[in-house]
Order: C-alpha cells, then structure tokens, then sequence
C-alpha cells in the first residue's frame, strides 16, 4: 500500500530521547538495458533474479541489491519469454514462450537450450506461465483449459511433456486470457492459478484436473501470483498494484491483507519474493501491444 506522509505531530506523542526515526520507503527501479519488453521474472540464488524480454525472448540477469541486471541469454530469433522459474537444484530455468505455443528450458551455468517444448500450435496457445513442483514444472495456457507438466528426474533432465485437462470453475474460457499465473504448494499436491477473465484464483487438483474457487479473493486484472505457505501475492497488471492475500489452511478462501502500490509501477505483471522485498516486472502495456517504451524495469518494493 502507498504510504502517505500524514502530519501527525498534534496527535502522537515525540519521539522518545534516543529512538530512531521511521525509514521512509525506497522503492527502486532496475533498469533492463537494451530490453524492447518484458513481462517475466524469476529469483535465483540470493539476491539474483532472472527477468525476460517478451516479445525477444531474451534473459536477463539482476541483483535486488545492487540494482543492476545484464543480458544473460540471447535467445534465439522466433522465442518469446513470459513467466518464468529458476529449478537451482538442478540449475535450470523454465520459461514459457507465450504465443509461440512454446515453452524452454536453459541451463543457467552453461546457458544453453536444454530442451524446446511444442505444448501447442503458434497462436492457438499461449503458453503465460510456470510453476516448481518436486519432480518437474507446470505450465499454463490462456486460451485452453490445459495445463503442462515437464518432468525433471533426479539427475536433472527434462523429460518429455505430459498434458492436465482442467475442469470445473478454473476451465471457463471468458476472456482473451483466462489461465495466467500459476503457483504450487510445497509438496505440489495442489496447484493455484489465476483467471484473469475471472479476476479469480481457483485451486487445481494436480492428479485430476478437478478445480475450485478460493472464495473471498477478487482480483481483477490479475497476471502473475506468488505463493509463500498461506500467503497470495496476486499482481495486478492494469490495476498498478499487487494485493496480498492470506489464505485458509485448505486454500479454499482467502482474506486481503494488503495492497501494494509503487509510484513506479507501470503494468506489473509478474513477481518473485526477497525476504519482506518484492520484485515485480513493468511490462508497461500501457504504451501498446507490442509495448512502445524505451526501456523496461524491475521494480522493487515492500512486500
């Protein structure tokens, strides 16, 4: 939530001898340079974060710390990057390729193609975003009510793609883009995704496919989420900001805890968590689609 400086000196007490100030808040933005989009964000070992150029497909590579980022993988012409997750296990980082109907994986040591994944025809998915589970990543589709598991053994490779059919409330196509973000539970026996034609999360039975709405979360314009044990982080891309959730010991409801907004929000659309930081991608769609803006940022605030 936005912090407003309120005169309050007639209402509260001084500041007591010896006592330290309340830090103002220093949101920061890191700029990706040469980006021409993007829209995906993933965080890697420490204060590392991986971010992608969407309509280029190129990675980044950042540090919530000392605010920097360079181009990590020029990947090649025709790949997309949309949401994205670092396996570090394992080393690898999932991304999905969005309207390529594509999804890839990199090796971040060596940062070559681990493998290319066609979930579906170009243009017919929209392959949007990833999610870690033991054993493998799931992937989503925003125009289909399908999701995507990639199969990692214990040695670290990608096996080959098997498809989930979603059911129930979460399968409704009402929108151009329905199926967005994605996230797990620990053990990955329940998945979480966001509708944004819905502007709902739903939970996804990973065995079945069989769905249900979390009641009391109303999340319009939702894209990207990140869950850390009962807490939601839904981002908001048109709404400029991202609204925290806590959810129910059975993931069935939810209540709002806190919206964050950031003067330097422009269309967030994903995040990743640092600590009680949280670092969101300005896809800035704002300026069109494709995006028109002369550079792209990672934005980090409180979470």
């Amino acid at each position: 939530m936005a912090f407003a400086l309120l005169c309050l000196g007639s209402v509260l007490p001084a500041t007591p001898a010896g006592a330290q100030p309340a830090t103002p808040r220093q949101d920061s933005a890191i700029v990706l340079p040469g980006a021409t989009s993007a829209e995906g964000i993933a965080r890697g070992a420490g204060n590392t974060f991986f971010a992608g150029d969407l309509f280029a497909g190129d990675i980044y590579r950042g540090n919530v710390q000392t605010k920097t980022a360079a181009l990590f993988i020029d990947a090649p012409t025709g790949r997309m990057a949309l949401g994205m997750k670092a396996d570090l296990p394992h080393q690898l980082l999932f991304v999905a390729g969005g309207f390529t109907g594509h999804a890839y994986v990199y090796d971040i040591r060596t940062r070559a193609t681990v493998a290319d994944y066609t979930f579906g025809p170009a243009n017919g998915s929209v392959v949007n975003d990833v999610t870690l589970v033991p054993g493998g990543a799931w992937f989503t589709d925003s125009v289909q009510p399908k999701l995507y598991f990639v199969p990692v053994d214990a040695a670290g490779r990608p096996g080959p793609f098997t498809t989930l059919t979603v059911t129930g409330p979460a399968a409704a196509l009402t929108g151009d883009f329905n199926l967005n973000g994605i996230a797990a539970t620990r053990s990955g026996k329940t998945l979480i995704v966001a509708h944004t034609a819905n502007a709902s999360l739903y939970t996804v039975d990973p065995k079945t496919g069989a769905s249900a709405l979390i009641a009391g979360v109303s999340v319009p314009n939702v894209d990207g989420i990140v869950l850390r044990g009962h807490r939601v982080w839904a981002v908001q891309n048109f709404s400029n900001q991202i609204s925290r959730f806590k959810l129910s010991a059975d993931y069935s409801s939810g209540t709002l805890e806190k919206v964050i907004t950031s003067p330097l929000f422009e269309v967030p659309t994903t995040a990743a968590l640092f600590g009680d930081r949280v670092a969101a991608v300005n896809a800035k769609f704002d300026t069109g689609l494709p995006p028109t803006a002369s550079q792209y940022e990672v934005v980090v605030t409180r979470a």
